[in-house]
């Protein structure tokens, strides 16, 4: 399955080198009122991270953030998502960039596991799950403790 998952994401990553010469991607840091963060793992890539994907052709950074916060959570945006940083992904493309939004108003439904998005929930910042992302975990880093930005997600 892992072999067959990187032979599918190449060939991705090949048609988008053609398709699109830059990819923009979004990302939300979702805080709930007790300070826990909203992390999702995902059926086709290991570990944890936030919410987020690419953002579409006619799409608004805003609405992209909407409509992934909403497929990946059931979480639908109430007040203003703050900009945190743009970084440059390099991890499967030089080509990549990602806006990370902080957000702490919206409301929640129940979330229904799929072949997407296996499980989601809320962490407490000090018991994050086992494998969550090293990117993840330096965004989280620069939120709450003030670390110095980054280029690079």
């Amino acid at each position: 399955m892992s072999r067959l998952r990187t032979v599918r994401n190449r060939l991705f990553h090949f048609y988008w080198r053609f398709a699109r010469p830059m990819t923009l991607g979004v990302r939300a840091a979702i805080f709930d009122g007790d300070g826990r963060v909203f992390l999702v793992r995902h059926g086709y890539t290991p570990g944890w991270h936030f919410p987020g994907g690419g953002v579409e052709a006619g799409e608004t950074l805003m609405s992209a953030l909407a409509r992934e916060a909403k497929e990946e959570g059931n979480i639908r945006i109430t007040g203003a998502p703050r900009l945190f940083g743009v970084y440059h992904n390099t991890k499967d493309t030089k080509r990549d960039h990602v806006a990370l939004f902080v957000i702490r108003d919206f409301e929640q439904g129940p979330h229904k596991p799929n072949w997407e998005i296996r499980e989601a929930r809320f962490f407490p910042l000090d018991a994050l799950p086992e494998g969550t992302s090293e990117s993840t975990r330096r965004r989280l880093d620069e939120i709450g403790n003030g670390a110095p930005a980054a280029e690079r997600w």
